[in-house]
């Protein structure tokens, strides 16, 4: 298979409106495909590298060499060289990884260039989304979907899956389970817009806080134990706290679910950004440890001593987590049908400095790998209205569409705007158009990959939360910001401060 078929596929992905149209393109590709060739290209479809991070981002693919004329790279190929590039590391390795890109590019066509430049910088958007690559596994394989999500599920690799489905059909599908050490695919929240809403959709229902840490899949053998992010990455060596937990329990073998993060002495949860800190690094272990030590809250049991328990019902799952686990080290969980109690269930949640609540269907199993209604999050939405001072260009299906927002917020003391950072995303093809002619029309300057405008634009950011980083002036960021809309009806200088940017990071 070469990385043309990828490219061409990947275009009529985008240019498909129905999903049953997007399925039979996939399925048409992954047919062709030798088994080792099938992991890569689902991966691929999908808008992620098999090594997850390579070192390469926009600076690193400016100023590329001119496009080959004739396709002629293999798919197994452009991975290979890929996982080069990933693996190079030492001095001078930074010029070592541009060189081989470059000649990489050098060898690809026009569309494969685009391709590869949407995949290495997260901006392939084609519709390809875990469910509907799933069904395209399953229309190619011609095995049941459910099938396929649950030997993804379980192996914590759709691509995986894949290979499987194509090769070995269902028998080898089902023969996948769950083993005790290597990650699953965690079971995600949906949103409802009130407490009440997302009672009607899962009642009877169990409602338990809403955490901001770091998502944690503990696996415990004997006194093995691995903890693993929701992106499936092992951080053993980094949360001693949670290792001492696991293995405290009595317990043989076991597979948790839960939440890891930091707590002031009053028992509110500090920023974000020192949970985050913590768990991202391995250096000064033990002074980290002291000056920012990890609270643990489980709220799944999957795995009990040789029983698997993904099948059984969340009541069923959350009885023996408390049966194994300490009080304090279980999130807090409330079993009602009562608006009212789960208002203020809800409400003390808030008060505690916590998200808001997750409001969970006491029958359903665990499902994972994709959003459903069975677990929905309800938590206040933030909004700021700042300022558009950039954008860049699209990639994929928004080729020919200025994108990506560069955010600010006014500084009056400094009579300027302060950078907070970008996003994409919760913007219509309807606005995207819009916004491509009116930021034009703003141009003060432009290069190949962004457009400066005239800071006159006022948009209505939704984001999760505050935090802080030293890549932007401010000395802030916004936690998952998402377009509402424009606010024509608001001038620059009616735009929010950097000052309550960083009351929101403090508060």
């Amino acid at each position: 298979m070469r990385l043309s078929d990828l490219a061409n596929t990947s275009t009529a992905v985008t240019e498909a409106s129905a999903r049953t149209a997007k399925i039979a393109l996939l399925a048409d590709l992954l047919r062709a495909g030798e088994p080792e060739e099938v992991p890569i290209a689902v991966h691929y479809l999908s808008g992620e590298l098999p090594q997850r991070q390579i070192g390469v981002g926009w600076a690193t693919l400016r100023d590329l060499p001119e496009p080959a004329a004739e396709a002629e790279l293999e798919l197994t190929e452009v991975d290979r060289i890929l996982g080069e590039i990933g693996a190079t590391t030492g001095p001078g390795s930074q010029a070592r990884r541009r060189d081989s890109l470059s000649a990489l590019f050098a060898r690809a066509t026009v569309g494969e260039q685009a391709f590869l430049r949407g995949l290495l910088t997260g901006e392939l958007r084609q519709g390809a989304l875990d469910g509907v690559m799933a069904d395209a596994v399953a229309k190619a394989a011609q095995v049941p979907a459910t099938e396929v999500r649950r030997a993804a599920m379980l192996g914590g690799d759709l691509a995986g899956a894949a290979r499987t489905a194509l090769r070995d059909g269902v028998p080898g599908l089902r023969a996948v389970g769950l083993v005790v050490g290597r990650p699953i695919q965690p079971m995600l929240a949906g949103t409802a817009d009130s407490v009440e809403a997302a009672l009607a959709k899962t009642a009877p229902s169990a409602l338990e806080w809403k955490l901001d840490g770091i998502r944690v899949q503990i696996h415990r053998d004997g006194d093995r134990v691995q903890v693993f992010t929701r992106s499936l990455d092992d951080i053993t060596d980094r949360l001693p706290e949670v290792v001492e937990l696991a293995r405290a329990l009595p317990v043989t073998a076991a597979v948790l679910d839960g939440e890891a993060l930091a707590l002031a002495e009053d028992g509110r949860p500090r920023p974000f950004q020192e949970t985050a800190s913590r768990t991202g690094s391995r250096r000064n272990l033990e002074q980290l440890r002291e000056q920012i030590p990890l609270t643990v809250f489980l709220f799944d049991l999957l795995h009990l001593d040789g029983r698997d328990l993904i099948d059984l019902p969340s009541w069923e799952r959350a009885e023996l987590l408390a049966s194994i686990a300490p009080p304090e080290a279980v999130a807090p969980r409330l079993v009602t049908d009562d608006p009212q109690a789960a208002e203020a269930f809800a409400k003390d949640a808030l008060e505690r400095g916590h998200e808001g609540v997750v409001v969970k269907a006491l029958e359903a199993p665990y499902a994972a790998g994709r959003r459903g209604s069975v677990w929905l999050k309800v938590k206040p939405v933030h909004t700021l209205d700042l300022v558009v001072i950039a954008a860049e260009w699209g990639h994929g299906r928004r080729r020919g569409w200025l994108s990506n927002l560069h955010l600010a917020a006014r500084d009056p003391d400094g009579g300027g705007f302060v950078m907070l950072g970008k996003t994409f995303k919760g913007m219509t093809d309807e606005l995207l158009a819009w916004q491509t002619e009116r930021l034009r029309e703003l141009q003060t300057e432009a290069d190949d990959w962004t457009v400066r405008v005239r800071p006159e634009l006022v948009v209505e950011i939704a984001f999760d939360g505050v935090q802080r980083s030293t890549r932007y002036p401010g000395g802030v960021t916004l936690r998952f910001a998402r377009v509402l809309r424009y606010r024509d009806d608001k001038r620059a200088q009616d735009a929010d401060t950097i000052e309550a940017v960083r009351a929101i990071a403090g508060g």
